[in-house]
């Protein structure tokens, strides 16, 4: 049987500055979320307090906690990161707005590495504030992938459409020397296992873009497609995962083929996360696929031009934690399923 113990849900804070602890309180001003988990976000109750009062949500209150062990199933819970207080600049990039998103999320993966709580939701930071000799990344994925087991797949997701990166934060003049035949079908093989085991989804069907105007025409414009991309997917194919394509990423967004697949497979950031926030802005979520723990975002940043205003939408972030609770299960469900199957074999 599984086991039905409410989900332990970290939560790191983000840019301090930006609009992270807004749609964390805004989500968990409804009672109902504590249905579904129990929220353990890290940062500082002085820190939330001073952010709650640009919300004016004087009825909601954190539940301040020493560690995970003291999280209250009917509460918020703030676990304690740091002691010292701390000048909101909301709205503007600062150093300190980088720190403490570090700290937070340096906080939150120990307790993730440990297993004290079973996924990570977080807010989002300033790429740039947050660099430090502690943060050397491009961003949350490539941290993560450096701190945690497997090799990890960026997969934007929302209710109709779910698009994985080939390739994650790079400039587009490095892109074409970035990609193998070998590296994408690497990603195939994990947005398989991801669509099967975190989405439940049986033999799903996965496009794959090219990477040239038109999907190179037959070479005219662009060699990738026939040198690294169709050897890639004629790869995928050959171990039994239902891989297509190349497509054109205009058409084949435009013609609304992608909802006749169950994922797409895109080459570079812009190509898959333009449709796909045009498609799903403010209800998308980003999620980490490929890892031995489960990471979820909203799809938005930071967003200092709306910070402090009350004017943010939770949409994106609840989204977020809805989709950590369900893949805790899905992975659950599919162990005990390949567990029974071990038993059945071995009989």
């Amino acid at each position: 049987m599984l086991n039905l113990e409410k989900i332990k849900i970290g939560i790191s804070i983000g840019d301090i500055n930006g609009i992270g602890l807004e749609v964390i309180i805004k989500t968990f001003m409804d009672n109902r979320m504590l249905d579904f988990c129990t929220p353990i976000v890290y940062g500082s109750t002085k820190l939330a307090n001073n952010y709650r009062k640009t919300l004016e949500a004087t009825d909601f209150a954190f539940n301040r906690i020493a560690s995970v062990t003291e999280a209250n199933p009917k509460k918020v819970n703030m676990l304690s990161c740091w002691s010292e207080e701390v000048d909101l600049n909301l709205g503007q990039s600062t150093t300190n707005g980088g720190k403490y998103a570090f700290l937070s999320l340096d906080a939150a993966c120990k307790d993730l590495f440990d297993g004290k709580i079973d996924a990570l939701v977080t807010a989002p930071i300033n790429k740039e504030n947050i660099q430090s000799d502690a943060f050397t990344f491009a961003g949350h994925t490539e941290y993560l992938t450096e701190k945690f087991e497997g090799e990890s797949l960026m997969l934007l997701t929302s209710e109709n459409l779910k698009v994985g990166i080939a390739t994650n934060h790079i400039p587009v003049a490095n892109i074409s020397n970035s990609l193998t035949s070998e590296g994408i079908f690497n990603k195939i093989k994990i947005l398989n296992k991801s669509l099967i085991q975190d989405f439940s989804i049986s033999s799903p069907k996965i496009a794959v873009l090219g990477l040239n105007p038109h999907a190179g025409d037959n070479g005219l414009v662009g060699k990738e497609e026939h040198q690294v991309i169709i050897p890639a997917i004629n790869n995928a194919k050959s171990i039994g995962i239902n891989a297509f394509g190349p497509y054109p990423a205009d058409g084949f967004f435009g013609s609304g083929s992608y909802q006749k697949f169950d994922a797409v497979l895109a080459m570079y950031h812009d190509q898959g996360l333009i449709p796909f926030k045009t498609l799903s802005f403010g209800d998308g979520v980003n999620f980490t696929a490929g890892l031995n723990i489960i990471r979820t975002s909203p799809d938005h940043g930071v967003a200092y031009e709306i910070a402090g205003k009350n004017l943010a939408s939770e949409s994106s972030f609840r989204t977020a934690v809805y989709l950590a609770c369900d893949v805790v299960k899905n992975r659950k469900f599919s162990e005990e399923i390949n567990k029974d199957k071990l038993k059945v074999k071995r009989q």
